[in-house]
């Protein structure tokens, strides 16, 4: 099977298993605002798994699975199954004692850390308080979903992409029913919500565990930390916890300011993000994850242009989906929002602030999906340094644009602000790999995306009107508004993959392959 195969199998499988997670979240969030709205005990909420949440962004999924899938897959490649077993064990013995002590400290030292990161919170009364308590009971999830990071980094090396992307609907499920049924144990209801991230964490833990002893890794203790390959990770993790995490480092200082302005700023952001990651995370992530061992693979074997090949397809297929994916979160912001948030506690003020920071998040999608795909191509060839100095540029100027956008147009100027910074990382990250590698096809990923761009402008017109059927300010109308937004959204995918197919695009054609051969169709 080719690395093209593989990589859009192994994104088909990920968005596939993805989508149903990100469905539970939503469910979830639903859940969240139908019970909590958007106040006070959200804010403190939101903000206190902001902090082990950005860790597991930076740490577990970013740098940890950018420095150990090529590593690990080097030693597979090149030396074999027992010593990848070998690597394998120390990595998770070394990972389990860091993690158990970054928990500890977490816990001891909340109020210092929530102080230094939400110092708008000290004004209200209570806000802070519950805050501290909230990350206290939610720190620990690092230390599960770090260990969770690293068996998924084993998994996707050994082409097994499923059981690591479905793990998350645990998470939701637990949080969901830990909202519903224990909120009344506690004397603030909202903190059964941050039990439910520590049991989720607990069971995609104890998801992964069987699936990687039946492919014959069974973890044990292994204190050998002299392994090379173990310092090998371990140089390339410090450059890449700040090459990778970039993006969520600047949601995260949006947070930080959004706790300066208005109450429930902070919690607009979040459900705004909630909204954008969902074809992020089914995409995005799906296809960065599908492209990064074939890349490891490859630049292992010395195949430069192979990798190469690998890399343009994966930013080829990634622009083919959130080009059209962008338009249709600008477009139906409001509808999506009044769709899944409005009633109880949250009322049609709270949808269209959620909604006004979504679409500023949504002009980057493309510019974050190219970002994560870019990134590992650099850890691939095992250069750290340069996705640091992009990604402290990006940093640099989102919070420039963060502090110049954030007066006037308050918390969706900190949306924007980060899209605006992704955008700069992106063209930076492509200008320097085609300075380090030579030409990796870049005509072929601009007529690409000038395609999808094309295909899509007829598509976004179409679900304009089609949302246009339903008034989205009145409170229910749930079934009245899910016919006309679900209408709008596959109309919208049926006229974006006619036209992709009249303009002869080669991902459409390469997905709807794969989709024939998956039913098991000849293709015509």
């Amino acid at each position: 099977m080719s690395e093209k195969r593989n990589i859009a199998r192994a994104a088909g499988i990920l968005g596939s298993a993805t989508m149903l997670s990100r469905i539970m979240g939503m469910v979830r969030d639903m859940v969240v605002s139908r019970l909590f709205g958007a106040g006070l005990a959200t804010d403190a909420f939101f903000a206190a798994f902001q902090i082990p949440n950005m860790l597991r962004r930076f740490f577990a999924e970013g740098a940890l699975t950018s420095a150990f899938v090529p590593t690990f897959s080097t030693v597979l490649t090149q030396r074999g199954e027992e010593d990848a077993r070998e690597l394998a064990n120390v990595c998770f013995t070394l990972l389990t004692i860091i993690m158990a002590v970054i928990a500890l400290f977490g816990i001891i030292f909340s109020p210092w850390v929530v102080g230094l990161m939400f110092p708008g919170f000290k004004a209200v009364p209570g806000k802070f308080e519950l805050t501290v308590l909230l990350n206290r009971v939610m720190f620990p999830y690092i230390f599960f979903i770090s260990l969770v990071a690293l068996c998924m980094g084993i998994l996707n090396t050994l082409r097994h992409f499923f059981t690591p992307a479905i793990s998350t609907v645990f998470l939701n499920l637990a949080m969901i029913l830990s909202a519903l049924l224990l909120r009344g144990y506690f004397e603030v209801p909202i903190t059964a919500l941050a039990a439910g991230v520590l049991i989720g964490g607990i069971l995609q833990l104890l998801l992964q565990l069987p699936v990687l002893w039946k492919k014959g890794f069974f973890i044990r203790p292994r204190f050998d930390f002299n392994n090379p390959e173990l310092r090998r990770i371990t140089v390339l993790m410090l450059p890449a916890t700040f090459g990778v995490g970039v993006y969520y480092l600047n949601i995260t200082v949006s947070a930080i300011l959004a706790s300066l302005l208005p109450q429930g700023s902070v919690s607009y952001l979040y459900y705004a993000q909630r909204m954008f990651e969902f074809p992020q995370g089914i995409f995005t992530v799906s296809v960065a994850q599908a492209v990064l061992p074939s890349m490891s693979k490859q630049a292992a074997e010395g195949d430069l242009d192979g990798m190469k090949e690998s890399l343009a397809f994966g930013l080829r297929l990634t622009l083919f989906i959130t080009i059209p994916a962008m338009v249709g979160l600008i477009i139906c912001a409001t509808p999506i929002m009044s769709l899944i948030f409005m009633g109880g506690a949250f009322d049609f003020r709270e949808v269209a602030n959620s909604a006004q920071a979504l679409v500023f998040y949504a002009i980057g999608l493309s510019f974050v999906a190219m970002t994560r795909v870019l990134a590992p191509a650099f850890y691939a060839l095992k250069d750290t340094k340069t996705p640091v100095w992009t990604a402290f540029v990006a940093f640099i100027l989102n919070l420039a644009f963060s502090l110049v956008l954030m007066k006037p147009l308050l918390h969706g100027g900190l949306a924007l602000a980060t899209t605006l910074s992704a955008l700069g990382n992106m063209l930076l990250l492509l200008w320097l790999l085609r300075r380090k590698i030579g030409s990796y096809g870049g005509t072929g990923i601009a007529v690409c995306g000038i395609k999808a761009v094309c295909a899509s402008l007829p598509m976004g017109l179409i679900v304009f009107y089609a949302c246009r059927m339903t008034e989205w300010s009145r409170t229910g109308y749930k079934i009245d508004k899910a016919l006309v937004l679900g209408v709008a959204v596959m109309t919208g995918i049926c006229v974006y993959a006619l036209f992709s197919r009249l303009l002869r695009s080669q991902e459409a054609v390469a997905l709807s392959s794969l989709i024939t051969k998956k039913l098991g169709r000849k293709e015509t």
